[in-house]
């Protein structure tokens, strides 16, 4: 299996993870080629070789005569689905600016039909992610890891005037992710290097066991004056154990038995624990001592979250003692994709892969509530039409490759 890490100790940007690809060996003519097939006009690209802090990368450069920035995703989305992409290109694409529009939705508190773009709606910012996404293609990526992020620090000027770094958006796409600041004054981790990241990025952590075959170094557009403003790829096969059955994930399963708590609460808990970085979260009945009914309420998260969690435990429920154990989980790689219902609105399709296979395709609950509700039709028809609209879109693709 194919694997590239994610080296961002001077953070990610579109135009770092572009170099890297390109320093690691995928043809910058091809990768032109391919965006070529999008329907955006007044750009070109261009690659060459530079030193940051003696440290030898290249930086990928995207000029545009480009003045307006500001774009929906559905006009994005669609770009991508009539240009023609490889399958693969376009699903990778289309989560990942579905990422980047759940984020933003989430921070202005508004729908994600509604959220449009600023910066990361820029002709430069569809060609670096729709760029990266051709270059993970013809280098076969199939997995991807990612170490700790180093976000800078300071603040930013935006669309949305000055904001604290990391922006809103980036902070909110790397929720899950490790996270630092050595306090550069500079935004080195954007919002669109963090949405690539989202939408790719299955596991973090150290650098995996892999055999790697190429290193890419991508440049950032600022000299650092504290060390290279560099983006490192290592890319390989993972190691047997890595690949064997997918079992290459470790996390921490925390457990406490609660029988005397209001069950009102559990719900605000279960809200609390997400927001605060848990994996999943679950109840189960049991029968505990004296033989009154309880429950078995069960938090999966990282290693680095068991204090976080404990504590929110001991808050948030009538607890008084957890337990917490290592348990090793098997993940199937996911993408998201995004079909036009015939009640009216989008649904998001949450589409899990085994060995490069579509296994199960099951559209996101909410959305099809939401269209359900204001369509005033039954949930299970809303369902059932956006399952038949990914079939269709997945056909689709397929002849178009």
């Amino acid at each position: 299996m194919k694997l590239a890490y994610f080296d961002c100790f001077s953070g990610i940007s579109g135009d770092m993870v572009l170099g890297a690809l390109v320093d690691a060996g995928a043809d910058i003519a091809r990768i032109e080629a391919e965006l070529r097939k999008l329907p955006v006009t007044g750009w070109t690209i261009s690659a060459e070789k530079v030193k940051r802090k003696g440290i030898g990368a290249t930086y990928v450069r995207v000029e545009t005569s480009e003045q307006t920035k500001h774009q929906h995703l559905s006009h994005i989305l669609g770009m991508i689905d009539g240009a023609g992409l490889a399958p693969r290109v376009a699903l990778r694409a289309r989560t990942i600016f579905e990422c980047l529009g759940e984020a933003e939705a989430r921070i202005h508190q508004t729908s994600i039909e509604k959220v449009h773009f600023h910066e990361v709606g820029a002709v430069d910012a569809i060609v670096d992610i729709v760029g990266a996404c051709v270059g993970f293609e013809l280098m076969g990526i199939e997995e991807f890891a990612c170490g700790p992020i180093n976000v800078g620090a300071g603040r930013v000027n935006t669309a949305h005037g000055v904001l604290p770094v990391p922006a809103p958006a980036t902070a909110d796409m790397l929720r899950q992710a490790p996270t630092y600041s050595t306090g550069i004054e500079k935004e080195l981790a954007t919002p669109t290097g963090a949405a690539i990241l989202a939408g790719t990025t299955t596991k973090y952590g150290p650098l995996p066991m892999m055999t790697v075959a190429k290193i890419g170094y991508g440049a950032g557009t600022a000299e650092l004056a504290e060390q290279a403003n560099v983006l490192r790829i290592f890319v390989g096969e993972a190691a047997a154990q890595e690949a064997r059955a997918g079992w290459n994930e470790t996390v921490t399963v925390i457990e406490a038995n609660v029988d005397d708590m209001n069950p009102q609460i559990y719900a605000y808990f279960l809200q609390k624990a997400l927001e605060a970085g848990a994996l999943d979260v679950f109840s189960t009945p049991v029968q505990m001592k004296k033989n009154r009914p309880g429950l078995l309420v069960t938090i999966l998260c990282e290693a680095a979250r068991v204090d976080v969690m404990s504590e929110l435990l001991f808050r948030e429920t009538t607890t008084i003692g957890v337990r917490a154990y290592e348990a090793r989980r098997r993940t199937l790689a996911r993408d998201s994709v995004t079909v036009q219902s015939k009640f009216g609105g989008d649904v998001r399709i949450k589409v899990a892969h085994l060995n490069g296979d579509v296994v199960n395709a099951q559209p996101e609950f909410e959305d099809c509530q939401r269209l359900a509700a204001a369509a005033c039709v039954p949930l299970r028809q809303v369902m059932a039409d956006a399952l038949h609209a990914y079939q269709h879109f997945a056909k689709t693709q397929k002849k178009s490759s």
